[in-house]
């Protein structure tokens, strides 16, 4: 029996070393990126394959309020609410998985954050395993506003390494992001599902259909997405 233990305790040995590890890094980073600039996964991995990499920071304020409002109501319209979590939207998506049914992922913005600071693309189950808790994580050390910050400043918005809004919004339609129209914003913020295939600055009908309903819920609701603003308001 000992013999037995023994030898699972060495098979568990490098997945549980891993696993460790994964959880290190966010609980130490995580408190660090409240004044550090990150850097993503994804820009990493192209760094080091010797691949472009375009991104300029740029402050929360400098950041157009139609953006931050376009991005939420297209992403997460619950961003202002959720502890990092939509747990109805996650409920829905494991009823799905069980069932063998389609699954969206149900990513939240913080979520999408944890992903992109810690962990890797591509469907898995491990992954969200992951996800969820590394969000929740995020959410309690961070402020909304700079969960945001970090977001626009990490989201992958061009097909050839441009990350953040500054570099999106410079490729596009060659503005800085605080001098967005609703037009621009809400193009951006539809491009972010997809940004390889998905150009705002020559968007298909189906692209302008999308952001037109994107726009008009951004005027509509844009106070839900208050919590980004300054002094809690965004001048829409």
């Amino acid at each position: 029996m000992a013999r037995r233990k023994k030898t699972i305790l060495r098979y568990l040995r490098i997945p549980l070393g891993i696993l460790a590890v994964l959880v290190a890094i966010p609980l130490l980073l995580t408190p660090l990126y409240l004044f550090v600039q990150p850097v993503s996964v994804p820009m990493l991995m192209r760094m080091v394959t010797g691949q472009p990499v375009t991104r300029t920071w740029r402050e929360i304020e400098d950041i157009s309020d139609r953006l931050k409002a376009s991005v939420i109501l297209s992403e997460d319209g619950q961003f202002c609410r959720h502890f990092g979590v939509d747990l109805g939207a996650l409920r829905v998506e494991v009823e799905n998985y069980l069932a063998g049914r389609d699954t969206r992922g149900a990513s939240t913005i913080t979520m999408q954050v944890a992903r992109n600071l810690f962990l890797w693309n591509g469907q898995s189950a491990v992954r969200k395993g992951l996800e969820v808790p590394i969000a929740a994580y995020i959410d309690l050390v961070m402020p909304k506003h700079r969960i945001m910050e970090i977001y626009l400043n990490i989201a992958e918005w061009g097909p050839s390494g441009e990350f953040g809004i500054a570099a999106g919004a410079a490729r596009a339609f060659g503005r800085e992001p605080q001098n967005l129209d609703w037009r621009t914003a809400s193009l951006l913020a539809v491009t972010l599902p997809n940004p390889i295939l998905r150009d705002p600055a020559r968007p298909s009908q189906g692209l302008l259909r999308v952001a037109a309903i994107v726009e008009d819920r951004a005027r509509q609701y844009g106070e839900r997405a208050a919590c980004v603003g300054e002094n809690g308001r965004l001048a829409l």
